[in-house]
């Protein structure tokens, strides 16, 4: 475990270094770092788009944008945790480059970032990956749809995605029908359960001053965000992998973190950058009518 976890300076001046500490992430080295410190991963995305032109800015994996990020920025250090499959900084990193110009959703960044979701539900427990399981299947089918449909790129974003299939006639609002739409809105009410789970964990103690379990946290949002949508035999396994959940502690691990004072600021910036993504799927979802696809 890393000696120190959230370290709160201010970004290095040197643009050079805040490059290469990016691309550095992204190609999944390890730079050495300060010693006795955690190798780290620079974010200054929308800092350095506020002040320069499109042809300075890099290009997130899976493709770049014109636009820069909604998310807040607050000019801290995430580091890398070592010893684990995921990574907040990874996670930021995709859940970034996936916000595209205008109220669009760029479709490559976006599974990226599921794909780094899965590792942390994947880290919960074996009974967890009932979850994971079925978020990767979703996953591998848009990949698929993507590569079938590549010399048109209809679904290189959730905008263009939408209307190519509405103007093609795939998706049903009737009947059950497979569709990059209805495949979509299935991995987003499961990124809203991630993120209600999130936000509970980043709550402090209740007025008794007792904090949830994990499995407390997730049976509550499931209930209120996946239950609804699930046939009975589903909820039921649902209900015996939340028994099985391991400790808060397990939870802010994941985040490079060991008490929960610690785990505020990661947490808090998480769960925005969940919620500008969420949000902007949200809404393309509801004004073509699509969030209760069959």
């Amino acid at each position: 475990m890393c000696q120190e976890k959230v370290t709160w300076k201010r970004a290095e001046p040197e643009e050079t270094r805040s490059r290469r500490l990016q691309l550095r992430d992204v190609l999944g080295r390890r730079g050495t770092g300060d010693k006795g410190l955690c190798p780290r991963w620079w974010d200054r995305r929308t800092e350095e788009r506020r002040h320069e032109g499109p042809a300075a800015q890099p290009s997130p994996p899976g493709g770049g944008h014109d636009g820069g990020p909604d998310v807040p920025q607050h000019g801290f250090l995430i580091e890398e945790c070592p010893g684990q499959a995921f990574q907040v900084s990874r996670l930021l990193f995709h859940l970034s480059s996936a916000l595209g110009p205008g109220s669009d959703i760029l479709l490559d960044p976006y599974l990226s970032g599921w794909e780094e979701l899965i590792r942390f539900m994947e880290s919960l427990g074996p009974l967890v990956s009932l979850f994971s399981y079925k978020v990767q299947e979703k996953i591998v089918l848009l990949r698929q749809i993507q590569a079938e449909d590549a010399e048109n790129a209809a679904y290189s974003s959730l905008h263009s995605m939408m209307e190519a299939e509405l103007l093609r006639g795939v998706v049903s609002f009737d009947r059950h029908a497979p569709s990059g739409c209805r495949t979509l809105l299935r991995l987003h009410r499961s990124l809203r359960w991630l993120q209600l789970l999130l936000e509970k964990l980043a709550a402090g103690p209740d007025a008794d001053g007792r904090l949830a379990t994990p499995g407390e946290m997730c049976r509550e949002a499931y209930r209120e965000v996946l239950a609804p949508h699930h046939p009975w035999l589903l909820r039921r396994a649902a209900e015996a992998a939340f028994s099985a959940m391991p400790q808060r502690a397990v939870l802010l691990r994941l985040v490079c973190v060991e008490r929960q004072e610690e785990a505020a600021p990661v947490l808090e910036r998480l769960i925005g950058a969940i919620g500008e993504v969420h949000s902007r799927t949200h809404n393309a979802l509801q004004d073509r009518g699509m969030l209760d696809l069959p």
